[in-house]
């Protein structure tokens, strides 16, 4: 009977379980989904591979890219090839800010140029020879010598001038029967620029003057000498240039939106390397109405009284000029605090997620310094988020982290300058692609041919040219790997050609032309464009550490030395 009783009562508590789960189980489980739902609805947000700066709390194409939307917490430790992550403790210890740029006015309204003391080409004189002969004696020895209105210069016979004091000296004798012959013989003297002296010493002493002696007609300060003593030199010649430092020109670029900041008149003052603790005093005595179309700039001149000999012919300069106090509202400026220099690049470290502290270096291009602000001029745009405060500490953390950095880039780009080609995998893509990418490499060849030619104004045009078709290709036809690979080497094609673009020196062209080789060979390895490619190489560039170019053809024109090593070089790969 007992027994009995203790079944029933396991009985009553297993059904008290079942109808309590039943009641309450089921109800709470089915909240408990709800709830997670209502919670995955409302904080769930999207994001781009690519961009992680776009957010969006619905799936869709980045405004950007083109690519699929991603759901953000997927993406969240993907992160680029050079993009890295502080922590917020790191962040804090070392003090590190950011600001959002943008467009307006600047705290304020001294502007800083740059500039390079020229010559006055106003008190700039040639001295010729006026008779054609021999330089029996040059009495400038160098240049950089002074020299006086009046000193002798050199000493020419002349056999032209010879036969003429002969037709003098008969001419002298029948003066009174053939006056016009007579003064037809001594202004053909005058000519020369044999004074009335001279002419009538001739006359008197029916003596002939072997050499012609050619005296300077300006005072200053011979800056290149164009014969030696013994030249055969026609009339007309150039024998001394000489230049009166008595006043010189500071020249300087002012970049097209900034030409309203200047004037005719305007004070400025001028500071040197040379005399640190001195400050020089002059006004904007011409501002050219030619705007300069490869740089965008005017050139200003500054007249600066040099009695003292205190500025040297190339010396540079900087002007602190105070402009206009209305600033363009399209002027973009960034702190100087931000800016890192290394040799002739400048890099900032933008924040490209607005929620999280992830950072990567970029290349800007710089105008002018504005006060405590540097004017940029492409690499930047309004709405970006800068490092401002501890950017050095932000690059230590890059190159620790083995990330894009100051230091550090310019080894990865000579090791990409130098690296094998070979093994590299195509991706399928569409026609179209490696048909705007044809393009891109038919202008890379007019580019080649001009650095081949030595001819650095075409090679500019044909980069410029090569920039206007990279920027019409459309990354939209490229899909998940191929375009993250795009994306990367666009950025670097896009670097290399608009240092070449902006640089008129063949030499700087070359460097950069290494880099944009490497980029594009790359690039047509993965893409393809459908066509027969030649990946050529020459060891002896850059002081024997090679570099690859990009050729139609299998013979060899060198484009980094021209007529100079034209041949030097092999094939070292066929892209079908």
């Amino acid at each position: 009977m007992k027994n009995n009783k203790i079944v029933i009562y396991i009985g009553l508590l297993a059904a008290g379980i079942l109808v309590g789960w039943v009641i309450f189980g089921g109800s709470s489980k089915k909240e408990t989904d709800h709830n997670h739902e209502v919670v995955a609805e409302t904080n769930q947000m999207w994001t781009c591979s690519m961009h992680p700066q776009i957010m969006q709390p619905e799936p869709g194409d980045c405004p950007i890219c083109g690519m699929d939307l991603i759901p953000a917490e997927t993406g969240s430790d993907g992160l680029l090839a050079n993009q890295f992550k502080l922590t917020d403790n790191a962040m804090a210890l070392a003090n590190i800010q950011t600001s959002i740029i943008g467009k307006g006015n600047v705290e304020g309204n001294i502007l800083t140029l740059s500039g390079k003391i020229a010559e006055n080409e106003k008190a700039n004189a040639v001295q010729v020879s006026y008779v054609s002969g021999r330089i029996e004696q040059l009495y400038v020895s160098a240049t950089g010598e002074t020299v006086s209105k009046g000193q002798l210069l050199a000493s020419i016979y002349s056999p032209e001038l010879y036969a003429a004091q002969q037709e003098l000296i008969t001419a002298a004798s029948i003066k009174n029967s053939q006056p016009e012959l007579y003064q037809a013989v001594r202004n053909k003297l005058k000519l020369w620029k044999l004074s009335e002296n001279q002419i009538n010493q001739i006359e008197t002493s029916g003596n002939v003057q072997e050499n012609v002696s050619v005296y300077a007609t300006v005072s200053g300060t011979v800056t290149e000498k164009l014969v030696e003593q013994g030249d055969y030199i026609k009339q007309g010649q150039p024998l001394l240039k000489i230049a009166n430092l008595n006043t010189v020109w500071a020249n300087f670029d002012v970049y097209e939106n900034q030409i309203e900041q200047f004037k005719k008149g305007q004070e400025v003052t001028i500071i040197t390397n040379a005399y640190p603790n001195q400050e020089f005093k002059g006004t904007v005595d011409f501002i050219n109405p030619v705007l300069n179309t490869k740089t965008r700039t005017v050139d200003l001149r500054v007249v600066l009284n040099n009695k003292e000999a205190i500025f040297k012919p190339g010396m540079f300069v900087t002007a602190e000029i105070e402009g206009n106090k209305t600033t363009s509202k399209d002027l973009l400026t960034i702190p100087s605090s931000a800016v890192l220099w290394t040799g002739e690049r400048s890099v900032v470290y933008v924040k490209t997620n607005p929620n999280e502290p992830v950072f990567e270096m970029k290349e800007v291009a710089l105008g002018n310094k504005i006060g405590d602000n540097y004017e940029v001029l492409d690499g930047l745009s309004s709405g970006d988020e800068i490092v401002t405060n501890g950017t050095f500490t932000v690059d230590a953390a890059a190159q620790l982290q083995g990330k894009k950095s100051m230091m550090n880039k310019q080894v990865a780009e000579t090791m990409a300058a130098n690296e094998d080609h070979s093994g590299i995998t195509r991706l399928e893509l569409p026609k179209a692609f490696q048909e705007q990418l044809k393009q891109v490499y038919d202008n890379y060849i007019n580019l080649k041919d001009a650095l081949v030619q030595d001819n650095s104004e075409q090679a500019n045009n044909d980069a410029k040219n090569l920039v206007s078709n990279l920027s019409k290709i459309d990354m939209k036809l490229v899909k998940g790997e191929a375009h993250k690979h795009w994306m990367a080497l666009e950025s670097d094609i896009k670097s290399s050609v608009n240092a070449i673009s902006n640089s008129s020196e063949i030499k700087v062209q070359r460097d950069h032309f290494k880099h944009l080789s490497s980029y594009l060979i790359k690039a047509i390895q993965l893409f393809g464009i459908n066509e027969t490619v030649y990946v050529e190489f020459c060891p002896m560039v850059d002081n024997n550490n090679g570099a690859y170019w990009l050729s139609k053809e299998e013979q060899i024109l060198n484009p980094y030395f021209g007529d100079a090593m034209l041949k030097c070089g092999e094939v070292k790969q066929v892209i079908e």
